[in-house]
């Protein structure tokens, strides 16, 4: 059962301003591979899982940020932490029809 629900905005800086869409493009793509259930929405992403896990997930992806070039990345970060459950799903529940 998952503990969490982070959601993620994350901002690489670039080193001659170009466009931080393919930088964006690759740290989902690092989500995808993590396994971990997640939703893309238009300014963040959310992800469902073990705290611990998804933690991990976001160091891989300011890391990679890093590697492709990035001077520095600033992530805004949103963490619902609930140990007898947390769901995308149960929390948004009411608001689909």
């Amino acid at each position: 059962m998952s503990d969490s629900l982070i959601s993620i905005q994350i901002i690489p800086k670039t080193k001659n301003g170009e466009d931080v869409i393919p930088y964006v493009d690759e740290a989902i793509a690092i989500i995808e591979e993590s396994g971990v259930r997640y939703q893309v929405n238009p300014l963040e992403t959310t992800m469902e899982g073990d705290l611990t896990e998804l933690f991990a997930v976001i160091e891989k992806m300011n890391k990679r940020m890093i590697e492709l070039g990035s001077t520095n990345v600033i992530s805004q970060v949103k963490i619902l932490y609930q140990p007898d459950g947390a769901s995308m799903d149960k929390l948004t529940e009411k608001y689909r029809k």
